[in-house]
């Protein structure tokens, strides 16, 4: 799930994860598995054979877009705006690694159950206002899905994201039940590291943070296929990549992630953690990336995200916001963001069973006279169901 806090579908997937390694083969070594993954610290007889992310880590680029098996979790996550004459859509396009027991890597059966492979695909058609998404589960079997460390490539059947052989353009492939996307990425800026060296925290203790990288400004274009038209698309893109070996604290109850481009060639990222209380998790953070690349971190207390109202899904009876006003007053920021359309709601049922809100957004500034606009993405989890992860 989630950053794009991307912690969100992970850590329902854990849940996943934790069941079908109970249903495997004969365990090895002591310990049991908990009744839920609610901490790192409770996760598997196997969960400290992963590295959990507290240390600061050196990104190398393009070797740290490729998978990093000795974290439990890790997750691809691609949004962005696309149009064909006067149509438009939103899209995403996400691939998650969760590893289940490393003791089974070396196993000698192609079926050994140590990793699975999801992923998600959804396409917002705001011309005609249809919200469209499909889901996919797979083992690392027989060439079925995979996840390479040398390079750049994941996939699941024939859905699949990676580096073209310039390593540079990045490609991206998913044929779903009503639509399909074939899209070629261009970076227009370098990657940004979120948190402080290399190191995102989600929560204060041990163990609760990720590594989380992402490319805020890429080129698109290519074709949507929806609806039996094939049609060539142009426009803009997000990604976002995190690994990590930890879930969600007891205290927490999920999160509202926000990735906005604005038109004057800036780009924000603002997490908030929602806390069981009612309160937010201290450390939720956010990124200011400047029109030239510069990053600034900001804390909790540099920012402000107030919901203007609510909308009720008819699928799953949640009740999400809908409607922000942000503010992160030291760097003269002051938005209003909008959802193209209030219906962009996915219930997974395959890959964790999670429901949750990711939609194509629009963004003016508070103040109609400063010409402020952009465009992003906007992921709510938690508003239904158990949370994330337990």
């Amino acid at each position: 799930m989630s950053g794009r806090l991307r912690v969100w579908a992970t850590l329902a997937l854990l849940a996943l994860a934790s069941l079908v390694s109970a249903a495997a083969a004969p365990r090895v070594g002591s310990g049991t598995a908990p009744r839920n993954g609610s901490t790192p610290h409770a996760a598997s007889a196997h969960a400290t054979s992963y590295r959990d992310a507290s240390e600061p880590y050196a990104f190398r680029f393009p070797r740290d877009h490729a998978a990093h098996p000795d974290f439990r979790t890790e997750w691809w996550y691609y949004t962005g705006e696309l149009s064909s004459g006067k149509r438009t859509f939103g899209f995403e396009l996400t691939f998650f690694r969760v590893g289940l027991d490393r003791a089974r890597e070396a196993s000698r059966s192609a079926w050994a159950p140590h990793t699975l492979i999801l992923a998600h695909a959804a396409l917002t058609d705001e011309t005609h206002r249809t919200f469209h998404y499909d889901e996919l589960i797979e083992r690392p079997a027989l060439g079925l899905a995979g996840a390479d460390t040398a390079r750049y490539r994941v996939w699941a059947g024939d859905w699949s994201v990676g580096l073209d052989a310039d390593g540079r353009t990045h490609l991206l492939r998913a044929a779903a039940k009503d639509f399909a996307l074939r899209l070629e990425l261009d970076p227009r800026k370098a990657p940004v590291l979120h948190g402080k060296n290399g190191v995102s925290r989600k929560g204060s203790g041990a163990g609760e943070a990720s590594h989380y990288a992402s490319i805020t400004r890429l080129a698109a274009r290519g074709a949507v296929i929806v609806q039996g038209d094939t049609l060539p698309v142009n426009g803009e893109a997000w990604m976002d990549h995190e690994f990590s070996s930890s879930v969600l604290a007891p205290n927490q109850q999920g999160w509202d992630w926000f990735a906005v481009r604005l038109a004057d060639g800036r780009d924000l990222m603002l997490y908030s953690l929602r806390l069981a209380s009612g309160g937010i998790e201290p450390q939720s953070s956010g990124t200011l990336v400047a029109a030239d690349g510069a990053t600034a971190h900001l804390k909790r207390d540099d920012f402000e995200i107030v919901a203007l109202r609510q909308w009720n899904s008819p699928r799953s009876g949640a009740t999400y916001p809908q409607g922000w006003r942000v503010r992160v007053p030291a760097h003269g920021i002051d938005l209003v963001i909008e959802p193209t359309f209030a219906d962009q709601e996915l219930v997974t049922r395959s890959t964790g069973g999670v429901t949750y809100w990711e939609g194509a957004v629009r963004v003016s500034g508070a103040d109609p006279r400063a010409g402020i606009s952009g465009r992003g993405y906007v992921e709510l989890t938690g508003y239904t169901g158990p949370p994330p992860g337990r």
